[in-house]
């Protein structure tokens, strides 16, 4: 069985999880249960970054332990997945022993490698970011104060610090993304890191004096290890590395880090030097999503605009928060959140197209099939068409899903729903009922596996709604895979079924 490893980036845990935190893992989960139901064995690995200097001042705030503070919020961020309905195999956090061995481990590498020394160090600092900039990288607010790229205000510091010899690995990282030239996604963003890197590498600084909430540095107490070096090692202390682990040779490299777009360089740039300089393979590939704004806003405390996904899973449900996350936006670009918008996307795609269909159709089936799965009969040259269309997709939209193109899977599977619906009414199954019952059955029974195979499709996006589905039908649990969408797999006529109910009920906008 082939292996693939997929990752979010980890929470920081100086807050509550944001539509933003919702946004990733959701992505990351659609495509670990795609490549699932591919029956490949999948690790799918979130977590939560939990040291540094803002935990540590919000935790004197509240007069309260760091590591307090983190378990508080590490578990918000579980629940969150939990809520979310996310199938990770691991929950890795920084301040566990397992992770604080792997990040000495390749700390001690890298600097037996030469490419880490102590200096003075003075420049830009964000403790918003927990970041480092270059003065010609910043920008002045309206009263000439420098701002980070992001807009956060940065502070100038000196001080002793250790850094890593990131001017060594210029030539390195450009090999890296001419011979991988899929390593970053979208391709704009590896034009972006292209251009940072070709433009010159400084030696960055990665560790911070006198920081009590931190790794310490390997041989020096006084230095803890700065966030990128003990973050981004999540990857593979989730792995039990650098313990004897079947879990880091099974699944490293990793095939896939989903991220914002946000911290693209630290995932695309430092990332793969530090694991060049110690000596370990580099994940396969880095893929940078948009943000999720609201009504065309970037969601943020002053603006009052934060979307809780735990509220919105109360009020909406979370299938539909879910598919309207993944369906509403090409994933890669920004996308849009309102109430308004999620509601009628919902209403017209699960409501009225896959909800509608379903309980139209099986509803007939209990009263005129005995409950049962209609008989096949003959199949004209219609039926065929539409049944052939799913064996015609299935490469195309697979396709999609590989390439990370979540939004367009969605609608190619829709388009069969579509197509089903219009099957459904041009038959006219109920009128059939009096002028031709033997018609009437294949009909019925071409809708029903329509919808077996469509309930197979959407079993990423919305699986509580398609598991519901799919035992409305009583497939067997062993059979949802992508394998069984052939014709070798199709309903047997007899098979009884289960009594239908709505799937996804309207949602009222008031609501």
């Amino acid at each position: 069985m082939e292996n693939f490893f997929i990752s979010t980036a980890i929470s920081y845990t100086n807050g509550p999880p944001h539509m933003g935190h919702a946004y990733e893992i959701i992505a990351a989960d659609v495509i670990a249960r795609f490549k699932r139901l591919e029956g490949k064995n999948v690790f799918f690995v979130t977590g939560t970054d939990e040291h540094g200097l803002k935990v540590q001042q919000k935790a004197n705030k509240l007069n309260i332990s760091p590591q307090a503070l983190a378990d508080q919020m590490s578990e918000t961020f579980i629940e969150m997945g939990r809520a979310l309905n996310c199938s990770n195999d691991d929950f890795i956090r920084t301040s566990e022993e397992r992770h604080k061995k792997a990040v000495k481990e390749i700390w001690i590498r890298m600097k037996e490698k030469g490419d880490i020394y102590l200096d003075d160090y003075s420049g830009w600092y964000s403790l918003i970011d927990e970041a480092f900039y270059q003065e010609s990288e910043l920008k002045k607010d309206d009263l000439g104060n420098f701002l980070s790229p992001n807009n956060t205000p940065v502070e100038w510091i000196e001080e002793k610090s250790y850094f890593f010899r990131l001017s060594a690995y210029e030539d390195k990282l450009l090999n890296l993304y001419k011979d991988n030239i899929n390593f970053l996604q979208p391709k704009s963003r590896m034009n972006e890191v292209r251009n940072f890197v070709k433009a010159g590498l400084k030696d960055i600084s990665i560790s911070r004096k006198g920081l009590e909430w931190g790794i310490k540095v390997p041989n020096d107490e006084d230095h803890s290890v700065y966030v990128w070096v003990d973050a981004l090692t999540n990857y593979i202390s989730a792995l039990e590395w650098p313990e004897s682990s079947h879990l880091y040779d099974d699944f490293w490299p990793g095939d896939l880090h989903l991220i914002g777009k946000d911290i693209i360089r630290f995932h695309a740039v430092f990332w793969p030097a530090f694991l060049l300089s110690a000596g370990l393979d580099i994940p396969k590939q880095v893929f940078a999503h948009g943000f999720i704004l609201n009504k065309g806003e970037k969601m943020s405390k002053s603006l009052g605009n934060i979307e809780d996904p735990m509220a919105l899973v109360e009020s909406f449900g979370v299938d539909q928060l879910r598919y309207f996350l993944m369906r509403e936006t090409p994933f890669g670009s920004d996308g849009n959140y309102s109430d308004e918008l999620l509601i009628n996307r919902v209403n017209a795609d699960l409501s009225n197209d896959l909800g509608n269909l379903s309980q139209r159709c099986l509803t007939m089936v209990k009263r005129n099939c005995n409950q049962s799965i209609p008989q096949k009969n003959e199949l004209n040259e219609i039926d065929l068409k539409l049944l052939n269309s799913v064996d015609l997709k299935k490469s195309s939209i697979s396709d999609l899903m590989t390439n990370f193109q979540i939004s367009s899977y969605i609608s190619e599977v829709f388009e069969l729903i579509s197509n089903t619906n219009k099957y459904f009414s041009d038959q006219k199954p109920w009128d059939l009922k009096k002028l031709d019952e033997r018609r009437m059955n294949t009909v019925l029974w071409v809708t029903c596996e329509m919808l077996r195979r469509v309930g197979i499709l959407l079993q990423p996006v919305i699986p509580s709604a398609s598991s519901k589905l799919l035992g409305f039908l009583c497939i067997d649990k062993n059979h949802r895979l992508l394998d069984f969408l052939s014709e070798d797999n199709a309903l047997s006529s007899g098979k009884s079924i289960k009594d239908p109910e709505i799937i996804f009920p309207k949602i009222d906008l008031k609501k």
